[in-house]
């Protein structure tokens, strides 16, 4: 297979990290797509990289180089804002509410919103891990809407039937269900009733 088909060929996946609570959620899909070998083009939103310096000991440094590609909030013209681009879709994680308001309206004004946009309009996967609770009413539509548009609303919900051990265990088992979303399966989720059958 030539250079140009091997690129073509090859899996990519947006990554956008805004900034509501939860950032750890996004830096554990940077490390696993790492290990999948899927292509990741990383956004990071201002408010991102302050939930960052919060919620972590990492450097804004040290998450874009997470990343395969790194792209700044204001870069319009980069190469996921069009959708000759081929990609698997996106994935928003964790998703603010800001950030779910502007897509559902259109605002292209930063390439987060751009590059949702242009996965949405080209019938690819949309996934917003949504991280906000109480919902009012507001919220609720927007999210409807964005389901009307094809987009996927996954908020981040800790799962119990696993009998996670440790906070990494629900970290991953969160961040596998997500990129099941994708038919990406990182061997890290321990799914319902799998065990029994195989011992059956």
């Amino acid at each position: 297979m030539s250079q140009p088909e091997q690129a073509q060929n090859k899996k990519r996946l947006i990554v956008g990290i805004s900034g509501a609570s939860g950032i750890i959620f996004g830096i554990r899909m940077l490390e696993i797509l790492k290990k999948l070998d899927v292509e990741t083009h990383l956004i990071v939103s201002k408010a991102a990289e302050m939930t960052l310096a919060y919620e972590t000991d990492f450097k804004a440094k040290d998450l874009r180089d997470m990343a395969h590609e790194y792209h700044p909030m204001a870069d319009i013209g980069a190469n996921i804002s069009s959708g000759s681009y081929k990609t698997l879709g996106m994935v928003i994680v964790p998703c603010s509410v800001r950030t779910m308001s502007e897509i559902s309206t259109g605002v292209t004004a930063s390439l987060m919103t751009r590059a949702a946009d242009v996965v949405l309009k080209d019938r690819r996967r949309l996934v917003l891990a949504v991280r906000e609770t109480p919902l009012h009413t507001g919220h609720l539509r927007t999210m409807t809407q964005l389901s009307e548009m094809g987009a996927v609303i996954a908020p981040i919900m800790p799962a119990f039937y696993n009998r996670p051990q440790t906070l990494d265990d629900i970290i991953d088992h969160t961040v596998g269900r997500l990129l099941d979303l994708f038919d990406l399966d990182a061997r890290i989720v321990k799914r319902w009733k799998e065990d029994d059958e195989k011992q059956a």
